[in-house]
């Protein structure tokens, strides 16, 4: 037996004492084992990112399925005319909005385990029932039901992650779950010309893309129920000793923003929502994903319609927004190792908002079909890597788990309101060219690298503020179990 691993006996024999005592004199006297870490990191990526992955996937697939659907017979069956598909965009996000925050508040009382594979399962269902409708009504009423079980997911996919991984390992882990938002659009563009060919028992072409992918996610929820852990002091698949190493290093990470090493004894408190909304860093991040978002989101729902406008028919089209997602798939993975490496998150997404801005000009000013899907390609490697950090990003800089949890499910909220401008802003009536579309995501970008500039200029100044100690006269002014963090220990990450 190793010494570290007889320092682990020798902790699991010890009589509890005063809590806080314990864990100062502990993180004293117990340095981590370099094998068994290294060991912790590989049994949760084998047992926590595929089933992230999956659930990311497929919550793509069912939420941006419906543009594949517009091109294969949708609108002409439900006889959708002026905007009433994009009022179908649109409504999918105000219930999707209105529960992020309390969804991430109960997630950890629910039990991630089971909170994250029911609703994967609810939406999967009401996936699979849009392809039932029969009418504008119909389709309404089932676009906010899928908004309202897919609400609080990618909040409590990150705050689940949290639970597990230091800071610095966040972003890449994120990466890894949510490069299945771009794979979506080549899988889904993919899945959904094969589909779009059945006709079967009076349902014909576009109500298959939702029958199809609809129960494949409500097949994968189930499974889910049965793989998916709570917390990491509930995890089966790590021995004692593990379990205590993935514990006292996340209170090591904390730097003095928690003085509770097991996230099962945090307890809520309005003091923490009060402390995330207060945060500058929640504000920055909410604004900076808001204008992100708006050409995310009209880029995954309206790609099949802009190539279309570029004049190639349906299958064509559908084939067409494989390559550029697929491009975007293997940035996300790229940039999120590399903002893990080098510990920094806006710089990253100021560069990629940077090659999307380039993407929308060749969108506006370009004539030629060629240039102008080269374009498109610009535009997704640099806007869905941004999602990523700019979540991981707040989430690095606000702690404990609570505060987090406010914060970041807050940051959702706002940055979905990015729907109400994204939803419409393709019109039909702009076809072929789509300027209005692309001028205002251009715009958008523009705010963005803004926004992003202000916050790294706001946390290096703060970061530099705790480091000649301007910030140490937070310890006299109560317990520091109360600081998170704002500890003067705690540095925010650029």
């Amino acid at each position: 037996m190793t010494s570290g691993q007889e320092d682990v006996q020798i902790e699991l024999q010890k009589p509890r004492e005063s809590h806080v005592e314990e864990l100062r004199r502990e993180q004293s006297s117990f340095e981590i084992p370099h094998e068994i870490d290294k060991t912790v990191d590989r049994k949760f990526d084998r047992h926590i990112i595929p089933w992230l992955f999956g659930i990311w996937l497929f919550a793509f697939i069912d939420r941006s399925n419906i543009g594949n659907a517009k091109i294969d017979g949708l609108i002409q069956d439900l006889h959708l005319d002026g905007d009433k598909f994009n009022i179908t965009l649109l409504v999918f996000y105000i219930p999707y909005i209105l529960v992020d925050v309390p969804s991430n508040w109960v997630v950890k009382r629910v039990r991630a385990g089971v909170f994250l594979p029911g609703l994967i399962t609810a939406w999967g269902l009401t996936s699979t029932c849009l392809g039932f409708t029969k009418s504008f009504t119909g389709l309404i009423i089932a676009r906010l039901v899928l908004g309202l079980c897919e609400g609080g997911l990618l909040g409590g996919m990150i705050v689940y992650l949290a639970m597990f991984y230091r800071r610095h390992q966040m972003l890449y882990r994120i990466g890894l779950f949510y490069c299945a938002a771009p794979l979506s659009g080549a899988f889904g563009g993919l899945l959904a010309t094969g589909l779009a060919k059945i006709e079967y028992g009076g349902y014909d072409n576009w109500p298959w893309i939702f029958f199809i992918e609809g129960i494949i996610t409500t097949i994968f929820g189930i499974i889910c129920f049965f793989t998916m852990t709570h917390t990491p002091a509930d995890a089966k698949f790590l021995t004692e000793e593990e379990k205590i190493v993935a514990l006292r290093r996340m209170m090591e990470d904390s730097h003095g923003a928690t003085d509770t090493e097991n996230v099962n004894e945090e307890r809520f408190d309005w003091h923490w929502v009060r402390m995330a909304m207060l945060a500058p860093q929640t504000w920055f991040c909410s604004l900076a994903w808001f204008f992100l978002l708006i050409p995310l989101y009209s880029y995954s729902l309206f790609l099949p319609t802009i190539i279309s406008g570029m004049g190639y028919k349906s299958t064509a089209a559908q084939l067409f927004t494989v390559p550029p997602n697929i491009a975007a798939f293997v940035l996300v993975l790229i940039t999120s190792t590399l903002s893990d490496r080098i510990k920094a998150r806006g710089p990253i997404m100021a560069v990629g908002s940077v090659l999307a801005m380039a993407g929308y000009i060749m969108l506006l000013a370009s004539k030629s079909n060629g240039v102008r899907y080269g374009g498109t390609f610009l535009v997704a490697i640099g806007v869905y890597p941004g999602s990523p950090m700019v979540v991981g990003w707040l989430s690095n800089n606000l702690a404990p788990h609570y505060v987090r949890a406010t914060g970041i499910g807050f940051q959702i909220a706002i940055a979905n309101c990015a729907a109400f401008i994204a939803s419409f802003i393709y019109r039909s009536k702009d076809a072929p060219d789509y300027t209005l579309g692309h001028s205002v995501s251009l715009g958008s970008l523009v705010l963005c690298i803004i926004t992003v500039l202000l916050q790294i200029l706001y946390c290096r100044w703060e970061n530099k503020q705790r480091e000649n100690g301007s910030r140490d006269h937070r310890l006299h002014e109560g317990s520091e179990h109360w600081l998170g963090h704002r500890h003067p220990a705690f540095r925010y990450t650029i």
